[in-house]
């Protein structure tokens, strides 16, 4: 799952990103509002995890934005004004929780879980596809209930098939969900860990072609098998 960070403290963004990609996450990050705005609006996101105080454009306003153009993502606020005042505001302008800093981390990091189950309604606990079996609580993959080890970045890359079923996904949306903006891979890369996905799950008994290609448009799981 690709979540957005926006955050203009470095030190506090770079150990929150940490965390999260320890989770197997994708993280974006944005340092001032305008260019948060600018990413969160390419709808590409699971979650946002956004400051209050923010150069350029404020928290508040960002989320006020996003609200009223009908977007649903859940947003998680960062703030280290503790008044009931700023809480409210906060909520009021659509935020699904709120965090004061300085936080726990262990605590941001359940918060976050809580927040993703409660925006992806539609989605299982435990996603699964022929024999394969992904469970995102503890992040492990099996397949026939051989587990399979996977790097983050193939992790998240069947993830993302997982949550999307039989649909077509092209390389450019697969490089928007897994990888972040400020990584910019090549389509290559799409392929090379596409085929180490692949290559591990066949050693596990799956069929080759689980994942298969449909040329010209994009990679899907075989509905056919």
């Amino acid at each position: 799952m690709k979540i957005l960070l926006v955050e203009d403290d470095l030190r506090i963004a770079q150990a929150i990103a940490e965390a999260l990609k320890d989770q197997k996450y994708t993280v974006e990050l944005a340092q001032e509002g305008q260019l948060g705005l600018k990413l969160a609006q390419t709808g590409a996101f699971d979650l946002i995890v956004l400051d209050v105080m923010l150069p350029e454009l404020d928290g508040i306003t960002l989320c006020h934005c996003l609200r009223q153009q009908g977007d649903k993502t859940p947003i998680l606020m960062l703030t280290a004004r503790d008044t009931s005042r700023d809480k409210v505001l906060g909520l009021d302008a659509g935020a699904d929780d709120y965090v004061i800093k300085p936080f726990d981390l262990p605590e941001l990091l359940a918060r976050i879980r809580a927040l993703l189950r409660r925006g992806a309604i539609t989605f299982s606990p435990i996603l699964e596809w022929e024999r394969v079996k992904l469970v995102p609580s503890d992040c492990q993959v099996f397949y026939d209930n051989c587990p399979v080890a996977l790097t983050p970045k193939e992790y998240a890359l069947l993830e993302l098939f997982l949550r999307h079923g039989s649909q077509v996904l092209s390389r450019s949306a697969i490089l928007d969900h897994v990888w972040g903006w400020e990584e910019t891979p090549g389509e290559e890369t799409v392929k090379v860990h596409l085929r180490s996905v692949r290559q591990k799950l066949k050693a596990a008994g799956a069929p080759a072609n689980l994942i298969e290609t449909v040329y010209g448009m994009g990679y899907r799981l075989n509905p056919n098998l």
